[in-house]
């Protein structure tokens, strides 16, 4: 079996576990085109200082396993130059990762190039690591490298990141401004938009961010808020994901009366969410709501 088909086969059989594990067997439904998630491929977002082995290896195994093609986009960082030295890839061989090529530029001309994203064209797996977002905005929006980001998924790859590589995978850029990372609606408000309508936020209960996002929600209730600690991810497939890691995931609903606060409510590895139906369900042998534990009004702290 080739690499490309093993990955497609892997990513179909996560594909179809992930949405059997959500409903009960009697509410089975044709899968639809998502509205929220991508149409083709996964998403691994991570919320910063990533170290849990389950994370890397949940990534490489949807790239194809250990001996897929992983393109690894350091530009956030802010560096001139990066190379096959680069400590952040220091974590990806320990788990496993033994083909990887490090793409960066600060130069959206360059970026625009063929011979640029010749590596792009043979990824099985894209992974940003953090920084500021904005410079990878600035670097490769509107390029060939865009355009070749978004390939990766079409053919059944998997895009992921850190941190700013976890905020620029959503459609409204959370942090983007360029003086400074506590403007939480600055100068860049446009992501990538792997995923639809939503804007991601990292790091949220290891820097006191919790409350954070309650403006951008307020200033956009069409959004949804997605908020992630450290070490921890969501792993998305179509319209679904699922937490693994370390901690916590937050869920930023204007429209939501779940969660004590009633801003927002947390979600624990092994919890599923529906971006499209915007509903969660918990861990367990049968999948249920989650439950409302005090409905509020949205707005003021």
């Amino acid at each position: 079996m080739s690499l490309t088909t093993s990955r497609v086969a892997t990513t179909s059989l996560v594909v179809a576990l992930l949405l059997a594990a959500a409903r009960p067997a009697s509410a089975q439904i044709p899968i639809s085109e998502p509205v929220v998630g991508p149409a083709n491929g996964s998403l691994v977002v991570i919320g910063g200082a990533l170290r849990s082995p389950e994370i890397y290896q949940r990534f490489i195994e949807l790239a194809g396993g250990p001996d897929a093609h992983l393109v690894m986009i350091p530009t956030a960082g802010g560096g001139e130059e990066y190379d096959e030295y680069y400590q952040g890839l220091n974590g990806w061989r320990d788990n496993g990762a033994r083909n990887m090529t490090v793409l960066h530029t600060t130069d959206s001309a360059v970026a625009d190039t063929e011979e640029f994203v010749e590596a792009l064209k043979t990824a099985d797996g894209v992974y940003f690591f953090g920084g500021r977002q904005w410079r990878l905005v600035d670097a490769y929006a509107g390029t060939r490298t865009e355009e070749e980001l978004q390939k990766v998924l079409d053919r059944g790859g998997v895009i992921g990141g850190s941190s700013a590589g976890a905020s620029i995978i959503g459609s409204f850029l959370i942090r983007g401004d360029t003086q400074t990372n506590t403007v939480m609606m600055g100068d860049h408000q446009v992501g990538f938009g792997y995923m639809r309508n939503v804007g991601i936020d990292q790091h949220v209960l290891r820097r006191n961010r919790q409350f954070d996002m309650v403006e951008v929600i307020e200033a956009h209730p069409e959004l949804l808020g997605i908020g992630l600690d450290e070490n921890t991810a969501i792993v998305v497939i179509g319209d679904q994901f699922e937490v693994i890691g370390a901690s916590y995931a937050l869920i930023f609903d204007h429209g939501s009366t779940v969660g004590d606060s009633g801003k927002f409510y947390f979600l624990a590895p092994g919890d599923r969410y529906n971006m499209a139906a915007r509903q969660a369900t918990r861990s367990a042998q049968v999948q249920s709501p989650v439950a409302n534990v005090r409905k509020k009004p949205w707005g003021g702290r």
